[in-house]
């Protein structure tokens, strides 16, 4: 299959080098252009600009940081959704708002042109691994003609209907949960510590026990041992995501007073020099207001 790929940061360098050692042709485009260059080494054609990547492509994936890079890569005169072949489909995986994502579908269709957002859970190791968890949503045809791709990238596929922002509803509302064990990870180890218990022994009753989902040992251990740096995925981008969450709620007239908190979490944090760490790094936030 031709792919086109649009966005090489570190999720989408892995993602991408799954999907040519699997023997896909692939067009790649990153706005730093030495991003792409371990993948030329590997077979990948370079393309110089968005609108080249697109034309090549039978599917194109855009996996960028933010709505802004997406509506300046995908929308406009030149840009990849005009260059996209009529038979082609543009697999947006971006974590963005879900009103980004409604305007993708009626642009798309405007054009005649197919879209799927396909969202995805994992850190960059997991991406590398081909172990995302995919939620996919778009027309149905549209949805199976990526299965392909799904299965190099992802360990299981959600199908969520045919409205494509049903997969950024669930992104958020995924990436909302995450920020909220991270908190109460960050109090936990807190107490745990002033309290003179070791928070290891703990997380290991925890997880042991009542909570043995992967993202409570994974973030536990990154709490308990600081290992906020390098990141897996930028305190800015987790900051994004919240505000994101925060809009989609506002939109939908739905309460989220915990977002609300974490959302002054992630204020408090970038305000004192975490902006380069890891999104767990909220959890220096609760240390500092717990004396420790």
């Amino acid at each position: 299959m031709n792919i086109g790929f649009i966005g090489l940061g570190n999720m989408g360098s892995a993602m991408a080098r799954r999907l040519v050692e699997a023997g896909h042709s692939l067009t790649v485009y990153n706005r730093t252009p030495s991003r792409a260059e371990p993948l030329r080494a590997l077979g990948a054609t370079v393309a110089t600009d968005a609108g080249q990547a697109a034309s090549r492509a039978d599917v194109l994936i855009t996996m960028l940081a933010n709505d802004r890079a997406v509506e300046e890569i995908v929308l406009g005169p030149g840009k990849a959704l005009e260059a996209l072949p009529a038979a082609a489909l543009h697999v947006s995986m971006s974590t963005i708002s879900v009103e980004l994502s409604r305007r993708l579908s009626a642009a798309h269709r405007d054009q005649a042109k197919h879209y799927v957002a396909a969202t995805v859970f994992g850190r960059p190791d997991v991406a590398a691994a081909g172990k995302l968890f995919i939620v996919a949503a778009g027309a149905d045809a549209d949805v199976q003609r990526c299965r392909a791709i799904f299965d190099v990238l992802g360990q299981k596929t959600f199908t969520a209907g045919t409205d494509a922002s049903a997969a950024n509803v669930i992104k958020l509302a995924g990436n909302f949960l995450i920020t909220t064990v991270i908190e109460s990870l960050a109090e936990c180890v807190a107490l745990a510590r002033k309290s003179g218990v070791d928070p290891h022994l703990m997380l290991d009753a925890l997880t042991g026990s009542l909570f043995s989902a992967p993202v409570y040992h994974t973030y536990g251990n990154l709490i308990i041992e600081q290992k906020f740096e390098p990141p897996g995925f930028k305190l800015p981008l987790g900051m994004k995501d919240n505000t994101l969450v925060l809009d989609a709620a506002q939109a939908a007239n739905v309460p989220m007073p915990m977002a609300s908190l974490l959302h002054d979490r992630f204020v408090t944090a970038m305000a004192t020099g975490l902006g380069e760490s890891d999104w767990s790094a909220i959890a220096r936030v609760e240390y500092q207001s717990a004396g420790l």
